[in-house]
């Protein structure tokens, strides 16, 4: 029997070394691109904390991208996320469940051994007997033990095609992992630049509130010396009760950004508090990046592209389900009816040979699901190609942003000049008694207005740079992208026990 099996063995190893691979071979497919952006490419930043200046082999910046803001609050924010954060932890989880797909797929290449016992009684009845002396009784046939084994040669390439397939998949997943979590470092950017800029805001109106004070007491004692009227009074005070409650109404959003940030940090709301603080920095310059380079920077594009790889795979696999399947089975152990004779020479039993089947007729199954693989890729391609667009737009999106709004920062800054120079003059003739109280109730309202669009400007000139940032992939490139022989389990699986998990 050992010899059987030995010559099995070595006819499914060549048969598998000599099989072929149906199906298609990749080529990654094209994607529209543009030699240069519309906006213009923005210039290169000087070296920052975790950040180094790029090269022509290296594009892009690397490191801890939100480092280039400068703000020590934020970069410890920022690095938390990697502890607690429920949704990277999903991410994670669903990266090691496409590595465990490889881990199975890829036991189809090897034989199945089984092994096992078993004791059957029977006996039998005195009624089903015939002639005189037909009785009854019992008997047992003790198997003990026996040893089974199939295997099914991978002559076409199925199970291979499988594996690359899982290979492509875990991939994408480490792709869809790494996008996930700058997803989640640009949205934590995002909610604190947004926090922080109302902050600014409050400051600016509780600070412009103190100023106010400080006129109604001057209106107020003008009145009380019969200069100024009960308009001129009331006018301050509805002046002041405004921008108060303008100041308090920026504490609904700010509470939502700061419950926002909880989250993502993995903590609930009430065990997390941000201390008030104005934007101490200005939008940082950001890094250049030819349009060619962008397919490599987005993980997003990385992860659709090795889905593309994936449903190529698996049109192999049913281009597969065509052609003949061979099996080797073995079979082998002691069989008798007493543990006395089990073990003797003559109890033994051996089965071995190969089958092979082939299906005749499927009325156009294995045809249609060939044809579904195919459409299946045509979708991958599609949908590959529509993430390539996007990561233009948003890349051209930003970069307008950024463009535009420093053009209206320099003229906001302008008109909240003009604006103070306003209020000087409106004061002056006001105490001068040249004008009512109405002249600066009007100035005071105008200067407010261009000073708090100066903050918000400011602070959507920060998330417009966190939002190119991200858009350009965050530093990721596709060298990070694991290779299939990083992707593949390499150590065996620890057998489960009823006390493990």
């Amino acid at each position: 029997m050992r010899g059987r099996v030995r010559v099995a063995i070595a006819l499914g190893a060549a048969l598998t070394a000599s099989s072929c691979l149906v199906g298609p071979k990749y080529v990654r497919p094209s994607a529209v691109t543009s030699p240069a952006y519309k906006e213009g490419t923005p210039v290169y930043f000087k070296e920052a904390p975790g950040w180094k200046q790029g090269t022509p082999q290296d594009a892009f910046a690397r490191g801890k991208w939100w480092e280039i803001f400068g703000d020590q609050q934020l970069n410890a924010l920022v690095d938390q996320i990697e502890v607690d954060n429920q949704t990277l932890a999903l991410a994670e989880a669903q990266y090691r469940a496409a590595r465990a797909a490889i881990r199975v797929t890829r036991s189809q290449l090897y034989p199945t051994v089984t092994g096992g016992a078993s004791v059957i009684g029977s006996q039998t009845s005195s009624a089903g007997s015939s002639g005189i002396g037909g009785g009854r009784g019992a008997t047992a046939t003790i198997t003990l033990p026996t040893v089974g084994a199939t295997w099914e040669p991978d002559l076409w390439g199925l199970v291979r095609r499988m594996i690359e397939s899982n290979v492509d998949t875990a991939q994408a997943t480490e792709a869809d992992l790494e996008n996930t979590r700058l997803s989640l470092q640009s949205t934590l950017a995002l909610d604190y630049f947004q926090l922080r800029g109302l902050d600014t805001e409050k400051q600016l109106l509780d600070t412009t509130a103190l100023a106010y004070v400080k006129a109604l007491q001057l209106t107020q004692n003008r009145y009380d010396q019969g200069i100024a009227s009960q308009v001129d009074v009331a006018q301050a005070q509805t002046q002041l009760a405004q921008t108060q409650a303008q100041s308090t109404d920026t504490l609904v959003a700010r509470q939502q950004f700061e419950h926002a940030i909880a989250i993502l940090l993995g903590k609930p709301p009430s065990e997390f508090t941000l201390a008030p603080s104005p934007i101490a920095v200005d939008p940082p310059a950001i890094p250049g990046l030819l349009p060619s380079e962008l397919l490599e920077r987005r993980p997003d594009v990385a992860r659709d592209e090795r889905k593309v790889a994936s449903a190529n795979a698996l049109i192999g696999v049913q281009i597969a389900a065509y052609y003949p399947t061979l099996t080797l089975g073995a079979d082998g152990g002691f069989q008798g009816t007493s543990l006395l004779n089990l073990f003797k020479w003559p109890s033994r039993f051996w089965s071995i040979g190969p089958s092979i089947s082939e299906t005749i007729l499927d009325f156009g199954k294995r045809r249609g699901l060939v044809e579904g693989a195919e459409a299946s890729y045509d979708g991958a391609v599609a949908t590959y190609r529509e993430t390539v667009l996007t990561a233009f737009q948003q890349v051209e999106d930003q970069l307008a942003a950024l463009r535009i709004l420093e053009q209206e920062a320099q003229q906001q800054a302008g008109a909240v000049q003009y604006a103070e120079r306003s209020l000087q003059l409106a004061n002056a003739q006001y105490q001068g008694g040249i004008t009512t109280y109405l002249q600066v109730i009007t100035a005071q309202a105008i200067a407010l207005q261009n000073e708090v669009a100066q903050v918000q400007l400011k602070t959507r000139r920060m998330t417009a740079s966190v939002s190119l940032i991200q858009a350009l992939g965050g530093g990721w490139d596709s060298s990070k992208l694991p290779t299939p022989q990083q992707v593949t389990p390499q150590k065996p699986a620890k057998v489960a026990t009823s006390g493990s998990r």
